[in-house]
């Protein structure tokens, strides 16, 4: 009996995802756990594994196909059972283009089948209605593909969709769009773009196409300009007691050596438990006040910025966090971070110091109603003791954006004034 490996949830906001490569090849041998397709969700690309044991029957999520939740991307079963996969994909969704096998078993020269897939044709049997009207009297679609639609002033209506049912999901959305843009001669195949790289899209001003993680981080920012209040405060730190905090440690053979990032993430989620108003969130038009205190902490990577989470910060000890950011921070580099790793965080602390960058302003992450950005540890002159004397101090700018929704300038005011207080008094972390 062949077994259907569907779409798999892999965050809590996921609608669909691409197929980024099948690590096995249709007729091979899989076993359950092993590792059989690259997915690329909004936010990360996640190796999933084999549901089954048994031969890898039909691949219908063709590599660089969309497939929406709980749709169809191939087919497990026994070797014989050719025939049988390839009727059961008849109503799977059709995310992928049809294969040679599954073109055999339905009746279709695979040569044929092979050539339309090739060329981008769709087969008329796909053109034959327009999705399915949904109780409300819409098209039916997936929300993301009522987004993108509305985006790029496509109409529902007529579209042919490619989810399960008939949805209409993304990729036929934007495919409508590249129609509408290319209106190709009925004759003539689509050209099939060469992929250009980020540094020759730069020198030729060639168009580059984002990834799913690119383009949901694009759609993100805009919304958070467009939908977050946002104001912003400053304040200076001296940094002298953690940098002697930093060199105990050292002194001591701390292994890993906690970061001053680390040192940031800690005293911030030491706040954060104080204030919770910074910690909480504003999601259709209510507050929301989290139990936990989540710290999702930055990492840049070519072409993208993910926030994986250090959970329970303000639980965690100093050399807990140290370890937890590098291996999350490692995982990220590698392209290995999980979505649910990248989840949950209800605070962001974004560094640029590695960078030389006295201060700047980040993007609040929504829901979340304040991020902080974490400037360059550099000497500057400063004032102390009763005489004003000017002496030089390791001092570093950080600076909150915060949701006027739900903070008010007090209450950012308040957190950072705390925050400045346990990172100049590090020893409050023992308390």
């Amino acid at each position: 009996m062949s077994v259907e490996i569907l779409m798999p949830r892999l965050s809590d906001a996921m609608e669909e995802a691409t197929v980024v490569e099948w690590l096995v090849a249709e007729g091979e041998q899989v076993s359950k756990g092993q590792p059989l397709v690259e997915i690329e969700t909004d936010k990360a690309t996640v190796t999933h594994e084999a549901d089954a044991d048994g031969v890898l029957l039909r691949i219908v999520a063709a590599a660089g196909s969309v497939a929406a939740l709980g749709e169809t991307i191939a087919i497990v079963g026994v070797a014989g059972e050719a025939a049988e996969a390839a009727a059961a994909s008849v109503s799977a969704s059709g995310a992928g283009e049809p294969t040679p096998l599954a073109a055999a078993a339905a009746g279709t020269p695979p040569a044929t089948a092979a050539s339309a897939a090739g060329n981008g044709v769709v087969a008329p049997a796909a053109l034959a209605a327009a999705a399915p009207i949904v109780g409300d009297g819409r098209v039916a679609a997936s929300p993301l593909a009522r987004r993108v639609a509305a985006d790029l002033g496509i109409d529902l209506a007529g579209l042919v969709g490619t989810g399960p049912s008939g949805r209409v999901v993304r990729a036929d959305v934007e495919r409508a769009a590249t129609e509408q843009i290319e209106a190709p001669a009925p004759t003539a195949a689509p050209a099939t773009p060469s992929p250009v790289s980020r540094d020759d899209a730069r020198d030729t001003g060639a168009p580059q196409p984002l990834t799913r993680t690119q383009a949901t981080i694009a759609r993100r920012m805009v919304e958070s300009r467009t939908n977050v209040p946002e104001f912003e405060l400053r304040v200076d730190v001296d940094m002298s007691a953690c940098i002697e905090l930093r060199e105990q440690l050292r002194t001591l053979g701390a292994d890993p050596l906690p970061s001053y990032n680390d040192i940031v993430v800690k005293a911030s989620a030491l706040a954060l438990r104080e204030h919770p108003l910074v910690n909480g969130g504003f999601e259709d038009g209510a507050f929301v006040n989290h139990g936990r205190v989540n710290v999702g902490v930055a990492v840049a990577t070519e072409g993208a910025l993910l926030v994986p989470t250090v959970y329970d910060a303000d639980r965690a000890s100093l050399g807990e966090i140290a370890r937890t950011t590098r291996a999350l921070a490692g995982k990220v580099r590698e392209g290995k971070i999980s979505p649910a790793e990248l989840d949950g965080g209800t605070f962001t602390v974004s560094n640029l110091g590695m960078f030389d960058i006295d201060s700047f302003t980040a993007v609040v992450n929504e829901p979340q109603a304040a991020i902080l950005a974490v400037g360059s540890l550099a000497k500057r002159a400063v004032v102390v003791g009763p005489d004003d004397d000017v002496v030089a101090r390791p001092m570093v700018t950080l600076t909150l954006a915060c949701d006027h929704r739900i903070i008010y300038g007090a209450d950012g005011a308040r957190f950072l004034a705390r925050l400045r207080d346990l990172l100049e008094q590090p020893l409050a972390f023992m308390l």
